[in-house]
């Protein structure tokens, strides 16, 4: 077994991977790092930059598969983990792979089950060879290698599959730890690649690991990149880092990273955190947040977050949001289902269709601000477009502006006039010396189904 201060092995001689996308750039921001590109999968064409639903069980909370495809969502996240305990391999290969058993036609990228080592830490044994856990339905002792997590994710079919990666939670004090879970994750990559049977139908990412230290990171992205994967993730991520940490290392990483292939970040919804990353350079992202704050009566639109649960939305005869495409905020004249915030807030608390109008306004918010970006960067006015939604989303008080948003996109040369650096209440934090926002835990679908 590798020691933690080892270093990886050289890279191997391994044939020229095939690529199953086509990645074409077409639109750079003149001032920040933002990109708007066209990726073409096997089930079809996505536009960057993209928000993926999570659909971690192979279903969408809530939704059914036409209901997430009327949302406009052409590429979802399913969790290899899950799907390889229920319904289980055998189940997959019998019915033909995880489209067919989910009856959805657009593309599905299936994680690894890498992050099970920080949510499943106490179950976890990890060693060279893979993560040996205990199930958390039965108990039973199981291994994940990374042959095995790929030979599932090829049973899968999915259009984008992950590398198995160890991951470390990045507030780990534990540097030596750190660097021999980067150093073990490109390993487990060369085994992934060697493993991966499908690589014309099916597209490899590779991981970038290193923890918040940036030079780590940034021997990780040399090592990653020279192994020619088709698509790039940034990970280990999202697990409670303060967000000026987090804005460092994407920032870092992208600028490392090849122009012409995607960069997915792993785990990052909020709306914030997705404009923001977006100017620093990333493409594609996932989380379970926009769903599950919904099945706690929450919808997100422009102007914040709304609590519909709140006795003021009880005579609100207005839908969820004006002016907002979705099935639920349309008129019924025009096609939709016309639905007020006083019925939401009369089924929030006791039904679970309140869930469920939620949850398809909040999907269709998702993808809409990201469409909203693509076009500002095509038109190269995304600038005026960050500054407009910061504006809306905090009502025009630049004194909610988050501190760490303004300091991020200074290193875009995206600089706010008249704002006065500040944390928002709901932002601080208990500890007077941590002045930043953690960033969100949204990768925690891997512990309960989206």
């Amino acid at each position: 077994m590798a020691s933690a201060t080892s270093t990886p092995t050289p890279i191997p001689m391994l044939k020229p991977m095939p690529s199953a996308l086509t990645f074409e750039l077409i639109a750079r921001c003149s001032t920040t790092k933002a990109r708007a590109a066209n990726l073409t999968l096997p089930h079809g064409p996505v536009q960057l930059p993209l928000f993926m639903p999570v659909a971690t069980q192979a279903s969408l909370k809530g939704l059914t598969p036409h209901q997430l495809e009327a949302t406009g969502c052409r590429l979802c996240l399913n969790n290899t983990y899950h799907l390889g305990l229920k319904p289980g391999q055998e189940v997959l290969k019998a019915v033909g792979g995880a489209h067919k058993l989910q009856g959805w036609k657009h593309n599905i990228l299936t994680d690894s089950g890498g992050f099970q080592m920080v949510s499943l830490l106490k179950l976890a044994n990890i060693t060279e060879e893979g993560v040996r856990f205990l199930s958390p339905h039965d108990g039973t002792p199981m291994l994940l290698t990374p042959e095995h997590s790929i030979d599932l994710q090829n049973t899968i079919g999915s259009d984008i599959i992950m590398q198995l990666d160890d991951v470390v939670i990045t507030t780990s004090p534990d540097a030596a730890r750190m660097r021999e879970a980067m150093h073990r994750s490109i390993r487990w990559l060369d085994r992934c690649i060697t493993a991966h049977a499908n690589p014309t139908t099916q597209n490899l990412f590779c991981i970038i690991q290193g923890g918040l230290d940036l030079e780590m990171r940034a021997e990780c992205c040399k090592e990653m990149v020279a192994r020619d994967t088709p698509g790039i993730a940034i990970g280990g991520l999202s697990g409670g880092e303060a967000k000026d940490d987090y804005c460092r290392v994407v920032n870092t990483c992208t600028g490392l990273l090849p122009e012409m292939k995607p960069r997915y970040v792993m785990g990052i919804g909020y709306p914030e955190d997705l404009v923001v990353s977006v100017a620093l350079g990333a493409d594609m992202f996932d989380c379970v947040w926009p769903t599950r704050t919904a099945r706690f009566g929450n919808a997100i639109t422009a102007h914040g977050l709304l609590n519909i649960r709140h006795a003021r939305y009880a005579n609100d005869f207005g839908p969820v949001e004006e002016g907002c495409g979705c099935m639920c905020c349309r008129k019924k004249e025009d096609g939709g289902l016309g639905i007020t915030k006083a019925f939401v807030h009369h089924l929030a608390s006791k039904e679970t269709v309140g869930a469920h109008l939620l949850t398809i306004h909040n999907v269709w918010y998702q993808l809409a601000l990201m469409t909203s970006m693509r076009e500002a960067i095509i038109e190269d006015r995304f600038p005026a477009f960050i500054k407009k939604f910061f504006d809306d989303y905090h009502g025009a008080d630049k004194t909610k502006y988050p501190d760490w948003a303004i300091k991020a996109l200074k290193m875009t040369q995206i600089r706010f006039e008249n704002t006065s650096i500040r944390t928002p209440k709901r932002y601080q934090n208990s500890n007077p010396a941590r002045k930043t926002l953690p960033i969100a835990y949204c990768h925690d679908h891997m512990i309960e189904e989206a």
